[in-house]
């Protein structure tokens, strides 16, 4: 960071300049200067990362000065330091845009790690500013969905052909499938992506507010009612509506919705004019639903006006291709959000993933991940999956399974007994064998490998690398 990030120094006491410069010089492309007209001259033309700003000075105090520096450009962050740590300072500065507040006597030392703190913050600040970007600059929202198994695929496919209609969909799968994305990728291809997109959980709101949340109520319409307010279905107007967890939907609410999806229009509660509204309606469920029209527990009619589109999604274990490049997007994810630094998975961990159920699908995939990131320690996933991976043995003459965790024998014979571990490293030998002779017999085609060996393209790419796969070797 030598010379590399400037901060300029804005105090009227020259040993307070000083002590500052000699103690940070290392550190620090460093200016000064000894009131607030010469600190707004510089800060203007050396457009310092960080500036040091004292609250009390003769002429233009410290505040006029924060003020006329963010009202500028904003670029820098400012530090407030002052002998004077009356509350009304730090209220008024924090108000007006500066970063921390310091009083003096202080910490040379101390001062630095607040200064390194802002960096890191401003840094972090960046790098999402950064992906924000490149995600606003994707040829398409589709973009952001990842996965190009053949599940994945027909998925985005069929996103894409919906996503401009009017039609009603119903997302189903287990949870933590991904539900939600989809929802939102179905709003943004629409031309309904400038409004707003609302999600309601009907499972998460208590069955007897509900109704006066989807529709609103009226003043007086109940106890408490002190004034009128719209539901969710009038504020999202003109947007998506995303109702998830639609089976839990009281039985007796439903004729309610079915006239908003037919009718475009509802009554709030308590009130007698119909409200007309304009809203695409996007609903999902990880419950079966035919399941609950024969426990009478849901309509048959709004089912079925329910289900004009349908799109399944597939559980994590049916395109376990995608997991490399998922766990690639969460380790990037949680290396930025945690200020770490996790190189990645090894070929025999990257197995063990592979072959795992995941009964929670990609949500619990990111969990285990986001765990390894910031502990820097992928030892742990054995372990946690261990946990959650029931094993089924026989019990006497009957077929009756009991669930285990099974024991693993201690000392130095762990590593040797470890069924887990057997297998990934054999599967590993044996998968980067059978990618290289398919390579070799395809001339290092990877297109056409990909397609012989029935894995996408991208998870090829992924697995040459893993394997420090080259065409001159083979």
């Amino acid at each position: 960071m030598k010379n590399s990030v400037k901060l300029l120094i804005i105090d009227d006491d020259p040993k307070v300049s000083w002590i500052l410069s000699e103690g940070m010089a290392e550190e620090f492309n460093i200016f000064t200067a000894r009131d607030g007209v010469e600190g707004i001259q510089v800060a203007s033309k050396e457009r310092p990362e960080l500036i040091l700003l004292d609250i009390q000075m003769p002429g233009m105090s410290g505040l006029e000065v924060l003020q006329k520096i963010k009202a500028a450009d904003g670029f820098s962050d400012v530090v407030m330091l002052s002998g004077h740590g009356e509350t009304k300072n730090v209220v008024e500065s924090i108000r007006l845009g500066a970063a921390e507040f310091i009083t003096k006597p202080f910490d040379v030392k101390e001062v630095e790690i607040h200064l390194r703190n802002i960096l890191r913050k401003r840094e972090l600040e960046e790098k999402v500013e950064e992906l924000q970007s490149q995600l606003n600059s994707s040829s398409s929202p589709l973009d952001r969905m990842i996965g190009d198994t053949p599940p994945m695929v027909k998925i985005k496919n069929l996103i894409e052909e919906i996503g401009d209609s009017e039609l009603t969909v119903l997302i189903r799968g287990e949870s933590g499938t991904g539900k939600e994305i989809v929802a939102r990728l179905i709003h943004d291809v629409s031309s309904r992506r400038d409004e707003a997109f609302t999600k309601v959980n009907c499972a998460a709101i208590p069955r007897d507010l509900l109704e006066a949340e989807l529709f609103g109520y009226e003043k007086g319409a109940f106890t408490g009612a002190h004034r009128t307010k719209p539901g969710r279905f009038e504020v999202a107007s003109k947007g998506t509506i995303f109702l998830d967890e639609i089976g839990e939907m009281p039985i007796d609410l439903q004729s309610k919705l079915l006239q908003v999806l037919e009718q475009q229009e509802f009554v709030r509660v308590g009130g007698v004019n119909n409200i007309k509204v304009d809203i695409r309606i996007v609903c999902a469920t990880n419950r079966n639903l035919e399941e609950a029209i024969a426990n009478r527990e849901m309509r048959d009619d709004l089912y079925y006006r329910l289900n004009e589109i349908t799109l399944n999604m597939p559980p994590l274990r049916e395109r376990a291709d995608d997991i490399p490049l998922l766990c690639e997007l969460f380790i990037k994810k949680y290396n930025t959000q945690y200020h770490r630094s996790f190189g990645g998975l090894s070929p025999e961990v990257m197995n063990n993933l592979l072959v795992f159920p995941w009964p929670g699908n990609v949500r619990q995939l990111e969990n285990l991940i986001k765990q390894v990131v910031v502990r820097d320690d992928e030892g742990i996933i054995d372990d946690i999956l261990r946990r959650h991976t029931p094993v089924a043995i026989p019990t006497g003459s009957a077929e009756a399974t009991t669930t285990i965790n099974p024991a693993t024998p201690t000392g130095s014979d762990n590593h040797r007994y470890s069924l887990k571990k057997r297998v990934g490293a054999a599967v590993a030998k044996e998968e980067m064998s059978l990618i290289s002779e398919v390579l070799r017999k395809t001339n290092w085609n990877r297109r056409k490998a990909a397609a012989v060996l029935e894995i996408s393209y991208r998870s090829l790419l992924y697995k040459i690398k893993e394997y420090g796969l080259s065409a001159s070797e083979l």
